[in-house]
């Protein structure tokens, strides 16, 4: 499948969410969409989810205009939002059980299906209790599962790991990894370890505009030569305005690695750069 964003904008009064998004992303490869608070990706997200109409632009999936005709995505779409909405009321299987009769499944083929997300999921031992109880943790692996019912040849996951433990998050990168295979999975978030081991694709957007697009590994060389290791007693040692990183506590002081100019510290030294320094790299310093 082909999904391609064309010259796509949004805005709200006199400020500007998007500007000239332009975008081809295909299955074949988990497709990662990283930037700071603000950078507009909840607001592209809902957009491709035709949950929002942009003020110009296009956005065809296999060449039907969605904006024109909403039900073709629609009817192949499995959407996760950063906030899951869930009926307390209901139970796990009960609320899922509805989500499916929603998305028109067959009862067999949505018995199975809910049966196998939860186990995915680590659901199984609480499908029968109230999701009024349910942590944040377990209400988003509730809607992962409802975004993942119906087998969507398109996923669209808006922050998914929010309130997820870690073993929790690498089933989740693996399970999308896989699904991406042969589906546009598109995964936004601002750890970018999320998408690091599985994404083969990369989209960075900074103030509604994308900044890079292609693969991590390309970004990483761009940031070559421009990532910086030293070691430092105080935290007040480190520059002024410097982009930091991390900074490890370690016997013999703190190893600070920063991006940028080559800061002045004597024991300085070049350290090869992970996809988090690139991105830092393509902010021009800003922390996602």
């Amino acid at each position: 499948m082909n999904l391609e964003i064309r010259s796509l904008s949004m805005n709200y009064g006199k400020m500007q969410a998007l500007s000239d998004v332009t975008l081809t992303l295909r299955s074949g490869g988990l497709i990662g969409l990283v930037g700071p608070n603000g950078a507009g990706k909840s607001t592209l997200i809902k957009i491709l989810a035709t949950l929002l109409r942009p003020s110009q632009g296009e956005i065809l999936l296999d060449g039907k205009d969605v904006r024109k005709k909403p039900d073709a995505m629609r009817n192949v779409l499995g959407y996760l939002p950063q906030d899951v909405p869930v009926y307390d009321g209901l139970n796990a299987w009960e609320f899922l059980s509805f989500m499916a009769s929603v998305k028109k499944l067959e009862p067999a083929a949505a018995k199975e299906q809910i049966e196998t997300l939860m186990k995915t999921l680590h659901l199984s031992d609480v499908g029968k209790k109230p999701l009024s109880g349910f942590s944040g943790g377990m209400r988003q692996r509730v809607g992962i599962a409802c975004a993942l019912l119906g087998d969507p040849k398109v996923i669209i996951a808006d922050e998914p790991t929010t309130g997820l433990d870690p073993q929790e998050r690498v089933t989740l990168r693996s399970l999308l990894s896989g699904l991406a295979r042969n589906r546009i999975v598109l995964l936004s978030t601002h750890i970018v370890s999320d998408v690091e081991a599985v994404a083969s694709d990369l989209v960075v957007l900074k103030k509604g505009k994308v900044l890079f697009h292609g693969a991590p590994e390309e970004l990483t060389i761009r940031a070559d030569g421009h990532v910086w290791e030293y070691t430092i007693l105080d935290f007040s040692q480190i520059p002024a305005g410097s982009a930091v990183s991390s900074a490890v506590q370690e016997a013999g002081g703190i190893r600070v690695k920063t991006v940028g100019a080559r800061p002045s510290a004597g024991n300085t030294r070049n350290a090869s750069p992970t996809l988090e320094d690139a991105c830092l790299y393509m902010m021009g310093g800003e922390s996602l």
